[in-house]
């Protein structure tokens, strides 16, 4: 029995036919059913089982709204959401029968419901399965949102722990994997901290256009009964920040839309691509050339054949599913980019591609965030790998530009500078005051104060910065706003 992270014990379909059920998704116009291999190539209920939940919560607000204007008594109602709430119990525990002859989420739940309560008939009164699939899926992608958003917060949370683990740890700080000038290590990891905010923000300002509900729509033309769409957008929590109920404006979009599916997994590979970056450098710092950090053993594997080895196999896989979740973003826009109004059964293959995207990228946020946690940081090879002086050689460009040169000019000079170093055979801090006068009578005997890396650092006093006291304010803030 396999089982998922949103529902623990709730069995898969099995591929064992059932009895057929007094309820079909085929109407009274087919003096049969479909035959066995386009049955089995058309049934969604190995898949999408997983929108149970959200199913059975839509049906329940469904018939409250039905009793409202008197399609149902309140026994009815009651009877339904009673047995509603049982077959949802029976999933739960893995003893519900999936039966794929009934193709469907939505199909299955219904039939069973009517078997057991008679005036479950009357349930599917004045909605479609189209709007009823458009309901389960938003209701389970803002599900996702919220939870995704959450993750998210905890991997923050990791990387400011981390950085404020490192201390006054330096590094070297990089443009084309070439050393550039010296960073924190802390400010490095507050980088991601940032990328991953605006993926949280993105998560919820995708939310807003998730939370609309769409029930009411019919198959694609509303109906002619006179229901009550706010009252279930309400029960649902389709409200917006004021508590007004939000309902779809239009018939057919409500039915056709998947923008909501396409733009969370959007914004999900692009959170994929975050935490790839933040896997490359995870995985170059754990090199023995590197050697920045190590990763708990618990977080990385071996080799069959060398003894000696630790992978990063939790970053490496991370930086691999990346590809797998731009690759359903792709799936959906090809998928989405042909189809005419409204309903079409192409739209089937939607969920798939989300489902697979959700549970890729959390796992992914989840793991990257334990396994920060559970890496520490080798400071002493850090602080040697930042106490190379070329990394100062931005900061003798702005001592000559203090001094009144023109920057271009002093970028020259400095470039100058260095050709001399690298032609003596030594280190740029070991250049004498004569050398750098041969370059330019600008220099003083002040210019060894430029190598001074702890000045050096305390001048990079700028807001985003990664000056001594600047990093120490940012990793204050990021701890109050995420609660550490």
């Amino acid at each position: 029995m396999k089982k998922t992270a949103r529902s623990k014990s709730a069995a898969k379909p099995s591929a064992k036919a059932a009895a057929p059920s007094a309820v079909t998704s085929r109407s009274g116009r087919f003096t049969h059913g479909p035959a066995a291999d386009v049955a089995a190539f058309s049934e969604s209920i190995s898949f999408d089982w997983r929108l149970w939940r959200h199913d059975i919560r839509g049906s329940i607000a469904h018939a409250t709204m039905l009793c409202t204007i008197g399609v149902l008594t309140k026994a009815e109602r009651d009877a339904i959401a009673s047995g509603l709430e049982q077959i949802g119990s029976e999933i739960e525990a893995g003893k519900f029968q999936w039966k794929p002859e009934l193709e469907d989420v939505h199909m299955n739940i219904e039939a069973e419901l009517t078997q057991r309560v008679p005036a479950g008939a009357k349930l599917h009164t004045a909605r479609s399965r189209n709007d009823q699939v458009a309901l389960d899926v938003r209701l389970w992608t803002r599900d996702e949102l919220r939870s995704l958003e959450g993750e998210l917060g905890s991997l923050q949370r990791a990387l400011v722990a981390l950085g404020e683990r490192a201390g006054d740890t330096l590094i070297p700080g990089y443009t084309h994997l070439q050393r550039g000038q010296p960073v924190y290590f802390a400010h490095h990891c507050l980088a991601y901290v940032e990328m991953f905010d605006r993926d949280r923000q993105r998560l919820g300002d995708c939310y807003k256009r998730v939370n609309v509900c769409p029930l009411g729509s019919g198959a694609l033309a509303g109906t002619t009964l006179p229901i009550n769409r706010e009252l279930v957008a309400l029960q649902l929590g389709f409200v917006d920040e004021a508590g007004r109920p939000q309902v779809t404006q239009n018939s057919m979009d409500g039915v056709s839309d998947r923008d909501f599916v396409v733009e969370f997994c959007a914004d999900a590979a692009l959170a994929a691509v975050h935490l790839s970056r933040l896997a490359e450098d995870v995985i170059l710092w754990a090199t023995s050339e590197f050697n920045f950090i190590k990763i708990a053993d618990a977080y990385t594997t071996g080799s069959s054949l060398m003894p000696q080895k630790k992978n990063p196999d939790v970053a490496e896989l991370t930086r691999g599913k990346s590809g797998r979740v731009i690759g359903n973003l792709v799936s959906l826009l090809t998928l989405l980019k042909g189809l005419p109004m409204t309903y079409n059964r192409d739209m089937q293959e939607d969920k798939e591609r989300l489902f697979d995207t959700a549970d890729t990228v959390r796992t992914c946020v989840r793991l990257m965030a334990a396994m920060l946690d559970n890496t520490n940081v080798k400071a002493a090879n850090c602080n040697a790998a930042a106490a190379d002086p070329q990394l100062l050689a931005t900061d003798l460009a702005d001592y000559l530009v203090r001094k009144g040169m023109p920057f271009r000019q002093a970028h020259h000079v400095i470039g100058a500078v260095v050709a001399l170093a690298e032609k003596a055979g030594k280190p740029l801090d070991q250049v004498t005051l004569e050398e750098f006068r041969s370059t330019s009578d600008q220099f003083g005997p002040d210019v060894a104060d430029v190598f001074d890396l702890k000045k050096a650092m305390q001048r990079r006093n700028l807001v985003g910065a990664p000056g001594t006291a600047e990093v120490k304010k940012q990793i204050a803030r990021w701890k109050k706003l995420l609660g550490n």
